[in-house]
């Protein structure tokens, strides 16, 4: 079993005053700093800590601003306590990905800040300013907002998903009048939308000549062995060598960063604890948004470094300390079922098959978790019971629907509940619900 997983965060983390206080504390911090100014020929010191939030926000000095401030953390972390070993798993947001991989010994801190460097002035350049954006949405499904965007993008007026941030959030990026429209539809059926203060529509279409410049430019470079293990934003999943790299970041710009899928993984492999390492707490609050029961500490908040050293110290043969599992099997199945691929375009039938239980049982989850209470058994069948539903609406084959079960099954000591649904009645459709399946004693927690 791995011992923690590390996560570094992207672009909009940024803040100015970045990383100053580890800088007046580890001479390390001073030392990176100065490496990185050297390197790229410009004070990052004055970049971080006393340029205006316009300029430091511009993705030119933002993603090598945050990519120093992050490596920075990251050796005054792993001074301080000893901890980071091949057996810890690395994995980064975006722009946070190349500081993964640096952080595993696979990219050379100085290539990284060049990298970053250009990357940065690829993407800033790669459409006129005003042309496009992104938008992050909440309170809507993922599956919804994804057949939006495909119904209404065209490829003078392009829309895509470009986050799938946690199970309440997903970021939509394109044009700004495809984002207008699908933005005033979605907030029509309930969805809360706020731009971002981004420069630019990254990870859609429109950054398809970013990309292919980016791919050139990273073939300038010679990259090493991976130290441990990193996954990536492409995929979900764990890179296999160095020789994925510039495939993974080159299409990394053009394809939606799976932050959820990421985080699925790292709870899956077995670890419980995790520490948000770079500027503010953005991937701190991602990863608890994701529900997965993930113990996350963020070394950009002073609590969390002194409940980070409690953490340790009660902790002495710390080895990930994952969570217990029957407070996972709920949220567990939470996110198998959001996960899914959707193969129904029935709108009505979606929503009566998948969304209304789901909701729900979200809605269990939230109330568990504010009383501090353990799932029932009761609980746990309902739980069971709209896992049910909604792959039998989305359509899930018979096959891929007993290899979800069996991944819960891994994770929890509660097999015998699944019994009935790994069986043959995995083949009958599901019950059809009725009021009292959806009454009260079944959310009285």
């Amino acid at each position: 079993m791995s011992k923690i997983a590390l996560l570094f965060p992207g672009q909009g983390s940024q803040y100015r005053g970045m990383g100053k206080n580890f800088y007046n504390d580890f001479k390390i911090v001073r030392d990176t700093f100065e490496e990185a100014s050297d390197s790229l020929k410009m004070d990052m010191r004055k970049l971080c800590f006393e340029q205006n939030v316009d300029e430091l926000t511009k993705t030119i000095n933002a993603q090598p601003a945050i990519l120093t401030t992050s490596v920075a953390l990251f050796r005054a972390y792993t001074q301080k306590y000893e901890l980071h070993s091949e057996r810890d798993i690395l994995c980064g947001h975006s722009l946070g990905e190349i500081t993964a991989l640096t952080c595993a010994s696979a990219i050379n801190f100085n290539d990284a800040l060049k990298i970053v460097k250009e990357r940065g002035r690829l993407m800033q350049e790669s459409t006129h300013i005003g042309v496009g954006g992104m938008y992050a949405i909440s309170g809507i499904d993922k599956n919804i907002i994804e057949k939006e965007c495909k119904e209404y993008s065209t490829v003078e007026n392009i829309v895509v998903v470009s986050n799938y941030n946690s199970f309440e959030q997903t970021v939509i990026s394109g044009h700004n009048k495809a984002l207008d429209y699908i933005a005033d539809k979605l907030k029509s059926i309930g969805g809360k939308v706020i731009p971002l203060k981004v420069s630019a529509p990254f990870h859609s279409p429109l950054m398809q000549s970013a990309s292919q410049k980016f791919r050139l430019e990273l073939e300038k470079y010679t990259f090493n062995k991976l130290k441990c293990k990193v996954l990536s934003n492409l995929t979900g999943e764990y890179y296999s060598s160095d020789l994925d790299i510039i495939e993974y970041l080159t299409q990394q710009l053009v394809n939606p960063v799976r932050w959820t899928t990421c985080i699925q993984t790292i709870y899956e492999t077995g670890i419980g604890t995790a520490i948000d390492i770079g500027p503010s707490t953005v991937l701190k609050n991602l990863t608890n948004k994701n529900k997965f029961g993930i113990n996350v500490f963020a070394l950009d908040n002073q609590e969390d470094i002194n409940n980070l050293e409690k953490y340790f110290l009660i902790n002495k043969d710390f080895d990930g300390m994952q969570p217990k599992k029957e407070f996972n099997i709920i949220n567990k199945i939470l996110a198998t079922a959001v996960c899914i691929e959707n193969k129904n375009l029935d709108d009505k039938e979606y929503e009566k098959g998948v969304v209304e239980p789901y909701e729900k049982v979200k809605l269990l989850a939230e109330n568990l978790e504010k009383q501090g209470k353990e799932p029932s058994i009761e609980n746990i069948n309902y739980a069971v019971e709209m896992l049910k539903s909604i792959l039998v609406t989305k359509k899930v084959p018979v096959n891929e629907q007993i290899e979800q079960v069996n991944k819960i099954l891994e994770d929890t000591e509660f097999r015998e509940i699944f019994n009935d649904f790994a069986g043959d009645s995995i083949n009958k459709n599901c019950k059809k619900y009725n009021s009292n399946f959806y009454s009260a004693e079944f959310l009285n927690v």
